[in-house]
């Protein structure tokens, strides 16, 4: 039934502590010329019992997220894990008689330690078949339409990953629609056996894994050419550990976002290389290359436009076992890069997840903002590393310590 909670579930003392940054030796990125760190200011904030967030700011000023793996019991508090999933509960995998599912939510409030969370019935039934679990993943509220991405998970019966759960990547399946903020859905015409990209783990490791949309503000207001790029993980090298925490490379995608077109392959652009000082785009999936690369370091991705400081700030998460990750920020100016390291956090959570930054809630001058991430899949209730790092919609502020 859960422990005692360990830790309160909202600190608004104004206390800062740093993380020391500890990259690798062989980390392949230069520290930024612009910043030398992050700083905790010491405020954050949980709500419900579940993880898998990944915030959309939509143009009627409310963030838009997928949710699953928990429950939604009172979504303004956190409490401890209960492992008997009270209240609205959702799996994405066959689980406690439910079918594999995903969910929904709505955020609103400005201030993210003083949130309101909506929880947007129905669940969504997505078999993963003939994988084992199937996922949220990218999510994008723009001109009204939500799409909603899935991706699927199965085993590597070969290699454990270390312990990291699904060890595994199935294939990106597409993307679902609604037109009313969540409430109907046009499922995806895709399934796993007929994905958007044509991708089956047993042809080739998955590259577009659990793609994530570049968060460009309310209604993508800052997107340089009116696509939406998505950012993914994933490997080439038969041998790689390359599942939801673990890869070797990042890549990038684009469209121009419709009912038409997302669900459309032949409508998307892929990342194909550098010519000179500016990205290579091709219309054909075989030429894609990796952004950045950095074999057996690189995980789960996402990736924020920081309009005040006209700067893009991408997280990366690498699982190293079940109870421990490490996240790393990179920052640049241009979407394609070059990327340099801003801050290399070592076992933080000790193991979050899914981090990100949502555009909402970062601070005019652009260098204070929020993590938003979960932690601790394997051990729900256990205390967190920063404080109040909980299996949860997670909220911790940082600031950006300039040269």
């Amino acid at each position: 039934m859960g422990a005692q909670n360990p830790t309160p579930a909202i600190q608004t003392s104004d206390t800062p502590f740093s993380w020391a940054s500890t990259p690798p030796a062989d980390c392949p990125f230069l520290q930024s010329e612009n910043f030398k760190s992050i700083e905790f200011t010491g405020k954050y904030r949980n709500y419900t019992n579940a993880d898998t967030w990944y915030p959309s700011w939509a143009e009627d000023d409310a963030l838009y997220s997928p949710w699953t793996d928990g429950y939604i019991l009172d979504p303004q508090h956190y409490e401890t894990f209960n492992y008997e999933h009270p209240g609205f509960a959702c799996n994405s995998l066959d689980y406690m008689g439910r079918k594999a599912a995903t969910a929904q939510a709505r955020i609103i409030g400005d201030n993210p330690l003083d949130l309101t969370i909506e929880n947007i019935p129905p669940r969504i039934e997505g078999s993963p078949l003939p994988y084992g679990g199937r996922y949220p993943c990218g999510s994008l509220i723009y001109n009204g339409v939500w799409y909603y991405g899935t991706y699927c998970l199965t085993n590597n019966p070969k290699n454990s990953c270390n312990g990291v759960g699904w060890t595994e990547f199935g294939p990106f399946v597409g993307f679902r629609y609604s037109i009313d903020y969540g409430k109907h859905w046009s499922e995806c015409p895709h399934t796993p056996e007929n994905p958007l990209f044509a991708e089956n783990p047993l042809d080739a490791k998955i590259r577009i894994g659990a793609p994530h949309f570049v968060d460009f503000g309310r209604n993508m207001k800052h997107s340089p050419d009116g696509c939406a790029y998505l950012i993914a993980h994933g490997s080439t090298d038969r041998e790689a550990c390359n599942n939801w925490i673990q890869a070797d490379n990042v890549y990038l995608i684009r469209v121009k976002p419709s009912i038409a077109t997302i669900n459309d392959s032949s409508a998307y652009q892929f990342y194909a290389g550098q010519k000179g000082l500016g990205p290579i785009w091709s219309d054909n999936f075989a030429d894609i290359k990796p952004l950045v690369s950095w074999p057996g370091h690189l995980g789960c991705v996402t990736m924020s436009y920081n309009a005040p400081l006209k700067k893009y700030l991408m997280c990366i998460t690498r699982g190293k076992s079940s109870q421990t990750g490490d996240t790393m920020i990179l920052e640049s100016k241009e979407l394609s890069g070059p990327w340099a390291i801003v801050h290399y956090l070592s076992n933080f959570g000790p193991f979050a997840y899914f981090v990100n930054i949502p555009t909402k809630f970062i601070s005019k001058g652009g260098y204070s903002f929020w993590l938003s991430y979960s932690a601790n899949f394997s051990r729900k209730n256990r205390p967190g590393n920063p404080p109040g790092s909980h299996y949860s919609l997670s909220l911790h502020e940082v600031r950006l310590i300039q040269k």
